[in-house]
């Protein structure tokens, strides 16, 4: 059982006397010794913190039967007045709900927020076989499931359009939803969008080599060259482990960080999530892998720039994951009823933990409007 230490250290002196009483310098001294808690306990105070009691408030998990397996949603808002926000999660298989405690909880002023393990994930994974799953484990069969999932929120909800923000592996399944059932969506939030699959890993790629070279990573180096020419005709899964360590090394996932410790760490202690969901995490995301890795690496939407709903594109600019480079070509070629690009600057491919409060920002004033000019929000602070 993971357990959480932290020590309480009290500087009182100036405060309580203590230097004058020596008695109370015993006492402060007692009770500054570390306490040890549990994760059960830790947990239990996230999860207390982040408590929704607001009359028109919504915290439900549920699990949702779509198109033969049992497949499970976590729904959060501070007013159900406020426009839903499907999150689609990346990947594939690396669901947002176990660390959406870190960055979500102010998005559930303004939205009622939507986090959903997708088939071969999470808790999804959990509740099938493997086998009630595979029939499905496609982009087709995912973004079909997303649709169900919408038509679902929209109907129990009383929703005539929701927000749509699809991250890495999810941006995949956002496009195809968002081509396909435009009139269904205020925007889709395109962050961290795979663009085409082989030049996304073919830069991600290069960029980990050069900066390899320019640092004299010999290690780094060798392992890289070793993988050449990548991605190759026959992509595996050692070889993007490779890539992307490497990658993730030099920044372009998480921008001034070496590795994804800060992540791991953060689910380890998710109010969210049990120690079975974790490990059925980790057998999802090798299940997926070896279903979606082809799919992942045929992509191609260099010519899927027509949308009929409005598009906003999130980039980092230092995303080497999705290489923000091709993210904002493609987002020249856009044409929308509306579009808008916003660049984080000290972000790479994990914008919304990275730059959160921007992030929000950017949700707020660039998104919400669209919800807010139809009548579908609650109603905004009273300002004098």
């Amino acid at each position: 059982m993971t357990t959480f230490r932290t020590t309480l250290l009290f500087t009182l002196a100036m405060a309580t006397g203590v230097a004058a009483h020596p008695a109370c310098a015993d006492d402060a001294a007692a009770q500054a010794k570390p306490q040890t808690m549990t994760r059960e306990q830790v947990t239990r105070i996230l999860d207390s913190n982040r408590q929704i009691v607001t009359t028109q408030g919504i915290d439900e998990k549920v699990k949702l039967h779509i198109n033969g397996i049992d497949q499970w949603i976590s729904v959060r808002g501070k007013d159900r007045r406020n426009p839903i926000l499907l999150f689609l999660h990346g990947g594939p298989a690396s669901p947002a709900l176990p660390e959406a405690y870190t960055f979500q909880t102010a998005w559930e002023d303004y939205f009622t927020v939507v986090q959903w393990d997708q088939r071969g994930a999470g808790k999804t994974y959990g509740a099938n076989s493997e086998e009630a799953m595979a029939p499905g484990m496609s982009v087709d069969g995912m973004t079909d499931d997303a649709a169900k999932l919408v038509q679902y929120l929209c109907e129990h909800y009383g929703k005539q359009k929701i927000f749509l923000l699809g991250h890495s592996w999810g941006s995949i399944l956002g496009v195809e939803l968002a081509q396909r059932h435009p009139d269904w969506f205020y925007a889709y939030i395109s962050t961290g969008q795979v663009v085409n699959g082989r030049h996304n890993e073919e830069a991600g790629y290069n960029f980990a080599l050069r900066r390899a070279r320019e640092e004299g990573n010999q290690t780094a180096i060798r392992e890289l060259e070793a993988i050449a020419p990548y991605p190759g005709n026959q992509l595996t899964i050692d070889h993007v482990g490779v890539r992307s360590k490497w990658e993730m090394y030099y920044g372009g996932l998480a921008w001034g960080r070496k590795d994804y410790q800060f992540e791991d760490d953060a689910e380890s202690l998710s109010p969210d999530y049990t120690h079975e969901d974790r490990v059925a995490m980790g057998k999802g995301s090798l299940f997926s892998l070896n279903h979606l890795l082809p799919a992942l690496l045929a992509t191609d939407f260099d010519h899927v720039t027509n949308f009929g709903c409005p598009v906003i594109v999130f980039v980092g600019a230092h995303d080497y994951t999705t290489p923000h480079e091709l993210t904002e070509e493609w987002y020249s070629h856009i044409h929308a009823p509306s579009k808008k690009l916003v660049s984080f600057a000290d972000s790479a491919h994990m914008m919304m933990q990275e730059q959160p409060g921007r992030f929000l920002v950017h949700l707020v004033t660039d998104a919400l409007p669209l919800a807010q000019q139809v009548g579908d929000a609650a109603p905004a602070e009273i300002v004098r």
